[in-house]
């Protein structure tokens, strides 16, 4: 993923944050959502069915597709390693969406990068 798409900036040494073990669900498809996560250090797959679409390491965010459209959670997400998350409420996106608009700019480079890569795998 692109620097530019960096989300550092949430996992300060002062943030709420969540561990998860290596090999545990975090999320499962289906699952309401109300909450997106930072990856502060690890790595997580996130697969659709048994088919992995995404291995995501530090920095980068995963989750925030139910924040946008109130959907259930459309993917499955795997603690690959032991993780350690920054979890981002729906009020603290909303904030971080009206008070910053440079991070609703990467959220939306960060979605449209993967719908590019799902594209590309059904082409």
């Amino acid at each position: 993923m692109a620097t530019d798409a960096s989300f550092s900036v949430l996992t300060g040494n002062d943030v709420e944050t969540r561990s998860v073990k290596a090999g545990d669900v975090i999320f499962r498809e289906g699952q309401p959502a109300n909450e997106l996560f930072v990856i502060r250090s690890g790595q997580v797959r996130i697969q659709v069915g048994n088919r992995a679409i995404a291995e995501l390491s530090t920095h980068n965010i995963f989750g925030e597709m139910a924040l946008i459209d109130s959907e259930p959670r459309s993917a499955t997400a795997i603690a690959i390693t032991d993780v350690e998350l920054v979890p981002i409420s729906e009020k603290q996106f909303l904030f971080l969406v009206s008070q910053t608009p440079y991070f609703a700019l990467k959220v939306m480079r960060t979605l449209a990068q993967r719908l590019r890569v799902m594209n590309k795998g059904f082409a």
